[in-house]
């Protein structure tokens, strides 16, 4: 009888052929086990009655669900335990919070829900993170780290038991959750590559807003979009999931020309460190490419604060250099 491979097993055989040491294995046994609890509090969350809001907003101005709360609580909980992490940006605290200043290694970024406005109508959300190093050379000055500098990153799919990881110059993987809640990956798997085929593409973007595009955008969906099949959740996380099976392009245009003014996004909206650097840096080691607004990798944005916002264009390599032709139009 074989067995399928068990992410633990999959990362120590990964740490060992590039001889590398066990603390990263360490850090990810405590993201696994957190997304596994909140996987529970997510499936259970009915019968407990915490799939309402909190009446709070967070640093974002945006509602907080009791999930959001239970989520972080736990992935902080379990980042504690490690050992191994210096600081984390969270979605749900305004400043980085310290956790082991001086014995850790890595830093974390992290949305622990992502489309959380799905929780109340049990629709899938995703534990969203990214992982960045410590200088080995020289002093460490805690810099906010730019995508290109992450170690790995990946997207937990709750409550669809899947999780999809990409790790520096090694590639992406995809593990699923067992009967005995145990996080493998099936014999014979290959690691995820995005389709480049426009026969399988899909368009993902909120077409609610697209009269708030730049006309470049506009002009380009107007061009393009009857050749694609559309798909839309309402979460990056979800959307990116299905883009990396069949290829395509996520679009998260800056908002420019909303009828009330102050709704306007021109930087974009999505977060940075903890969403837009996570589905570039995933895209960049499946073969895909992710810029934004003014046609600059993603991945290669300086930050400056913890909760930068960015736009996104995500997705098939021929695709994104495509769009990318049109913003950066004169």
């Amino acid at each position: 009888m074989k067995l399928d491979q068990s992410f633990m097993d999959f990362m120590l055989h990964h740490q060992e052929h590039h001889n590398r040491s066990y603390k990263f294995l360490v850090l990810l046994e405590a993201v696994q086990t957190a997304a596994k609890y909140i996987q529970y509090f997510y499936q259970t969350g009915s019968l407990k009655n915490v799939m309402g809001e909190t009446g709070i907003t967070n640093v974002q101005g945006e509602n907080v669900m009791e999930m959001d709360d239970i989520a972080n609580e736990i992935v902080l909980h379990y980042l504690r335990r490690s050992n191994q992490v210096i600081y984390a940006v969270t979605e749900e605290e305004v400043d980085p919070v310290v956790l082991n200043e001086e014995g850790g290694r890595y830093f974390f970024y992290y949305d622990p829900l992502d489309g959380s406005s799905n929780v109340k109508h049990n629709l899938s959300v995703g534990f969203m993170f990214a992982v960045a190093k410590k200088n080995s050379d020289g002093p460490e000055d805690g810099h906010l780290r730019k995508g290109s500098e992450l170690r790995a990153a990946g997207i937990f799919l709750i409550p669809n038991g899947v999780f999809t990881l990409a790790l520096a110059d090694t590639g992406v993987f995809r593990f699923h959750l067992d009967e005995t809640m145990t996080y493998v990956i099936p014999e014979n798997a290959e690691r995820l590559i995005i389709p480049d085929n426009p026969k399988t593409w899909e368009l993902s973007f909120n077409s609610a807003n697209r009269n708030t595009y730049s006309e470049k955008v506009q002009k380009w969906i107007g061009g393009n979009e009857e050749n694609f099949a559309f798909r839309y959740m309402g979460a990056l996380a979800g959307d990116f999931h299905r883009l990396l099976s069949n290829g395509g392009m996520f679009m998260y245009p800056a908002i420019v020309n909303h009828p009330k003014p102050e709704k306007n996004r021109p930087k974009g909206k999505l977060r940075l460190l903890y969403e837009a650097n996570v589905a570039a840096f995933i895209a960049r080691e499946a073969g895909g490419c992710a810029i934004d607004e003014n046609g600059q990798e993603i991945l290669e944005i300086i930050p400056e604060t913890p909760h930068q916002r960015t736009a996104l264009y995500v997705g098939s390599k021929t695709l994104v250099a495509d769009i990318k032709r049109s913003l950066t139009a004169k």
